[in-house]
């Protein structure tokens, strides 16, 4: 059974940073483009950014200079690094792993930032 494991969310203030990780397993990595996504309370779940498995990163708008998404393949992990949160970035960030048929989905990590 594939498994996303997210860790590295927590409680920071605004300004601060936080670096999310997500590991994989019973997937070829390699192959899989990955994604952070996030749900805020009462808020439909939106794209962060993504990376391709050739390396091509995509980001919203709304985080663009701020957060830098990286994968080491041999480590079959993919992290989001945070920089200057806001309090608007506070929600449940989950990682994604997408090919052409497959799809999948972590449990999430909650991200709080206070103001």
């Amino acid at each position: 059974q594939v498994q996303l494991v997210e860790s590295g969310g927590g409680l920071v203030q605004a300004g601060g940073s936080l670096r999310l990780s997500c590991a994989a397993s019973r997937i070829v990595f390699s192959l899989y483009g990955m994604g952070w996504y996030r749900q805020a309370p009462g808020k439909q779940r939106d794209l962060v950014a993504t990376i391709t498995s050739g390396g091509s990163t995509n980001y919203a708008d709304s985080v663009k200079g701020r957060f830098t998404i990286s994968r080491d393949n041999a480590k079959t992990t993919v992290y989001l690094q945070m920089n200057s949160l806001k309090p608007e970035d506070t929600a449940v960030y989950y990682c994604n792993a997408f090919a052409r048929y497959n799809n999948y989905w972590g449990q999430g990590t909650q991200v709080t930032v206070s103001s």
